[in-house]
């Protein structure tokens, strides 16, 4: 087992998160080149490291922010496709992720909250299947690689859809295998080891196929599928290391 296989499946993730504020700067200088690029701090270096609980991926995770394939994918989007950083919103963030926690708190435009049981960037302490904050709040909801972990997805993808305001917008990324029509799900299997086994990590309950989409819209949201082969040339695949065959689902509440 790899030095970083290791870490990841013995030390939790809170403790992980405050060392990697001080492994950061170090790792950049390390890895410093011009092969890839980060597209969130714009630093280019000779190669990402690898990552993953189960099975370790090659050159993913890059030195300076600690970012994967899918939050540079969502830094993409978000700076090339949207107005979040032009326009006034009032942010909330699930989970936030160290990559963006900085950059989003920084931003003048957004008004910005962050809400985990357990993560030390966390605002609100909450609950995702009963979060504490009041109908048609924000405008846009960031919620990325939670709903795996929650048994009672629908109660979670109901709540963010209760505090979307109308016509605001979210991004739910999830582990997704997009060559499963149907989502995989064993709620008699509750062994960590079985569950890494099974779902890919010791704290998942589930592998997600192509109907993920489809239990976001049967709790109310129109769903678009923001390809990465569809958007992004090979050479830019290539050098932001990103996930060929990765969906980003924006997750609309409808006005009416």
């Amino acid at each position: 087992m790899g030095i970083f296989k290791t870490i990841l499946n013995i030390i939790p993730r809170p403790w992980l998160i405050k060392a990697s504020f001080i492994a950061k700067p170090i790792l950049a200088i390390y890895y410093k080149g011009n092969t890839y690029t980060d597209p969130i701090d714009q630093k280019s270096y000779r190669k990402f490291l690898s990552y993953g609980y189960k099975n370790q991926r090659e050159n993913v995770l890059a030195p300076g922010t600690l970012s994967l394939e899918r939050h540079r994918l969502l830094w993409l989007y978000l700076n090339d496709h949207s107005d979040f950083f032009k326009q006034p919103k009032k942010v909330l963030h699930v989970a936030p992720e160290q990559c963006f926690y900085k950059i989003f708190r920084d931003q003048k435009n957004l008004t910005y909250t962050t809400t985990d049981l357990f993560s030390p960037l966390a605002d609100v302490k909450a609950d995702i299947c009963d979060l504490p904050f009041a109908d048609n709040s924000y405008d846009v909801i960031f919620c990325n690689h939670v709903l795996e972990h929650i048994a009672d997805d629908t109660k979670a993808m109901s709540e963010l859809y209760r505090v979307l305001k109308p016509g605001g917008w979210g991004i739910f990324q999830v582990p997704q295998d997009v060559t499963r029509s149907k989502t995989y799900e064993d709620f008699s299997i509750t062994e960590p080891k079985e569950r890494q086994k099974h779902f890919g990590q010791y704290d998942h309950v589930r592998i997600y196929g192509l109907d993920y989409f489809k239990r976001l819209e049967n709790v109310g949201f129109n769903v678009i599928q923001f390809k990465t082969a569809q958007h992004f040339s090979e050479t830019d695949i290539i050098r932001y290391a990103l996930m060929k065959n990765e969906i980003l689902p924006i997750c609309i509440k409808p006005n009416n």
